[in-house]
């Protein structure tokens, strides 16, 4: 198989290779960095870059975020010249504050999730910014796109997140128990239905990235021959060097067994996935303390009700302590043998997709 560009907006790209931007922390300048140095798209993540102790009252939530941001694109902007991208959650109370700070600090494209992005061309005016909404379901990409006429905008590509992703998944706890009824193939498909009238409308495509569960170059390749323009990835590009988190985290993805891997629900109110730890055993027994943040990071949290602070127990893992904190993965993440560099990554997985027999579709 021929590897196809990716195109997203006025930002193109020479492998159809994305990594997902994974807070609290995870993807870091660092990994960003090396992941665009591969000719792909790097994403920076906007979530938990800040101090996230018990002591920061809901001010100093806001501008601390936005200084930690600001940190981390300087730290980018001052290695590479090349686009890239800056994943915020809908459901953060501060998420507008994040998108500008993005923008100003010279992010090419805004990746949007965990929230439906009704007014983001309203809040992102600048055509040369790309716009990518995650989806997980046909149904929400026709939503955007009704939604987006008020502004005479199209997203500029879509990334459909099934429901192997790991962290936050947008599937309830009964879709995840029927897996069958919601494979990334048959998200992309319909997808694909949904988009070509607003394609044919604007004359030009809406490439769809898909996420979730794909894990080697043949996965990759299987997915461009169904339509997809481009494939994320986040859980193979933990289990590497250049990620920031601590080694005890990268362990847990080494060590953990089929068995290991759990759904939880999360504060958020959504479902998310996670290697069981000392922490999810406690937590399931009753014997976690009471959370006592003082700020609202998440509009949406339910911290007293599901007895602990997110932000906290993610930031925990991050740092190494393992023990105390929540380890988000992906269903693949026992699939996990050792720690690579990403170009030994990107090498691999694309010498995957080169020996693939599978053949691309006519452009849609």
């Amino acid at each position: 198989m021929n590897i196809p560009r990716l195109q997203i907006g006025r930002w193109e790209f020479p492998l159809p290779l994305v990594s997902g931007g994974m807070g609290v922390k995870i993807s870091g300048w660092q990994l960003v960095l090396a992941v665009l140095e591969e000719s792909c798209l790097g994403t920076l993540t906007s979530m938990g870059l800040g101090d996230l102790s018990h002591g920061m009252s809901g001010t100093h939530f806001v501008t601390t975020s936005r200084a930690a941001l600001q940190y981390e694109l300087s730290q980018l902007r001052a290695r590479t010249d090349r686009p890239f991208a800056v994943n915020v959650m809908g459901a953060l109370s501060n998420v507008d504050d994040l998108i500008a700070t993005a923008v100003q600090g010279g992010a090419n494209i805004i990746v949007y999730g965990a929230g439906i992005p009704r007014a983001l061309p309203a809040v992102v005016e600048d055509p040369d910014v790309a716009l990518v909404p995650i989806i997980s379901s046909a149904r929400l990409a026709g939503i955007i796109l009704k939604r987006w006429e008020h502004y005479r905008r199209i997203p500029d590509a879509f990334i459909i997140e099934g429901p192997l992703a790991g962290g936050h998944l947008g599937f309830s706890l009964d879709q995840l128990e029927h897996l069958e009824d919601f494979t990334l193939e048959s998200i992309l498909q319909q997808t694909l239905e949904v988009i070509k009238p607003y394609e044919d409308a604007c004359g030009r495509k809406i490439p769809l990235i898909t996420a979730g569960g794909i894990f080697t170059g043949d996965d990759i390749a299987r997915m461009l021959s169904l339509g997809a323009s481009g494939v994320q990835m986040g859980t193979r590009f933990v289990a590497t060097h250049e990620c920031p988190v601590a080694m005890e985290f990268k362990r847990e993805y080494l060590n953990a067994r089929p068995e290991d891997v759990r759904i939880i629900k999360s504060p958020v109110g959504m479902p998310g996935r996670v290697i069981a730890n000392e922490f999810l055993r406690q937590l399931q027994g009753g014997d976690i303390p009471a959370p006592s943040c003082p700020f609202h990071c998440i509009t949406s949290c339910e911290r007293d009700a599901a007895g602990f602070c997110i932000a906290e127990r993610l930031d925990n893992s991050y740092k190494g302590d393992v023990a105390n904190g929540l380890i988000f993965c992906g269903a693949n993440a026992p699939r996990v043998t050792r720690i690579m560099s990403v170009h030994e990554l990107v090498t691999e997985l694309m010498d995957g997709v080169r020996a693939s027999t599978l053949t691309l579709p006519h452009a849609h």
